[in-house]
Parts: C-alpha cells; sequence; structure tokens
C-alpha cells in the first residue's frame, strides 16, 4: 500500500506533514506514506526544505494521493509542463486534495460535477474553475476526498485510513494522537466528519 502526499515549492507544513505523521501510525510492512515532489528538494512557504521520497510519477501508481496545499499552487497550476506529469485515476486510486490541492484536482478535471472543500483563499480560484464549494471541512465523493483549511488534513488522513485499513483503525489513530485530555471528543468530531464517507454511523 502506497500512500503519496504531493508536496510542491512554497508547500503549507500543516497540509503534507500532519498527514504523513498520521498515516504514518499505521505500523504495517506494506504501508508506505511518501512526501512526492516535482524535484528532489522543495522548500516549504516557511522556509523549511523536504527531500522527496517519490516522484510525481511514483505517485502516479500509488493506491492513494493526497494533493497537499501552499503558497504557489496558482504557479503549479499555470505550469502545463508539471501538471503534465500529474496522471491519476479515481477507479483506482484513492484521492484527496487540502485547501489549495483542490485547484490542482479542479484543473485536472476530476471534480467534475461534484461540490469540493477548501481554505478561503483559494475559494474564488475553485469556483474560477468551475467547481463549487462548500463550508465545511470535509467532503467526499466516491475515491475523491477535499479538505478546506489546515487541521482538517487530519480528516483526510483517517478518511484514508478508514477505506484502507477500517474505522476501527482510524478511530484508533486518531485516539493516539488526538489531545490528552480531549481525547473522546476529538476523535468523535473527527469521525462524524469522515463517517457518511465512508458507511459507518459513529
Amino acid at each position: 500500500m502506497h500512500i503519496a502526499i504531493l508536496t510542491f515549492e512554497g508547500f503549507n507544513e500543516l497540509d503534507s506533514l500532519i498527514a504523513l505523521g498520521i498515516l504514518n501510525r499505521i505500523k504495517k510492512p506494506d504501508w508506505k506514506v511518501s512526501i512526492a515532489c516535482p524535484s528532489d528538494e522543495v522548500r516549504s512557504m516557511n522556509g523549511v526544505t523536504l527531500r522527496a521520497q517519490a516522484t510525481l510519477e511514483d505517485a502516479a501508481h500509488a493506491d492513494a494521493v493526497i494533493v497537499g496545499s501552499g503558497v504557489k499552487t496558482r504557479e503549479v497550476v499555470a505550469d502545463a509542463l508539471l501538471m503534465s506529469r500529474l496522471k491519476f485515476d479515481p477507479a483506482r486510486q484513492l484521492l484527496g486534495a487540502q485547501c489549495s490541492g483542490t485547484l490542482i484536482l479542479a484543473k485536472l478535471g476530476l471534480l467534475r460535477d461534484v461540490p469540493a472543500c477548501t481554505d478561503l483563499t483559494t475559494k474564488p480560484w475553485v469556483e474560477e474553475a468551475g467547481v463549487r464549494t462548500l463550508n465545511q471541512p470535509f467532503v467526499a465523493h466516491g475515491n475523491v476526498a477535499t479538505a478546506g483549511g489546515c487541521l482538517a488534513s487530519q480528516y483526510l488522513a483517517a478518511w484514508v485510513i478508514a477505506r484502507f485499513e477500517g474505522v476501527q483503525a482510524a478511530h484508533d489513530v486518531m485516539h493516539y494522537v488526538a489531545p490528552v485530555g480531549e481525547k473522546e471528543s476529538y476523535v468523535e468530531r473527527a469521525m462524524r466528519n469522515i463517517a457518511p464517507f465512508v458507511e459507518v454511523s459513529v
């Protein structure tokens, strides 16, 4: 099982690294989570440099892809060569997008006729791309999910875990990372947000 987190120049650390940390709480030999980048290194919006663990081409073959956000997403979608390297198929992959990552999925034509979540800054650009936006942190339609707001990255990660490993696994991971003294309420909120999209009740 390979999950690729697309991380571009100018990336938001919260979007890529929270998902990375949560997803890596699954400890199985065949469970792999990678930061996938268009180059060997990318620098965050706050100057943090990450070395790529996978390429964009590797992500095309991953079981799941989360598209992270950042301050240069509009430059990404304007780069035809870069966008041509993003080849995803929701028929065989789980696809998720965080904040301005939703704009990338929109430009790839992967959000046709379905509403999506994004951050408030990106909202008008997503709507200009022909996608209706929702005032909520998370939504999924089949194998495609979107999240809005940096800390909503936890919901994308929990959804991926629930889809691949089951709802109990997602519950257990969220319980592990939740703040002490708030675990029950924190987990309940997280599971409530993903429950309608994994066909379970909480």
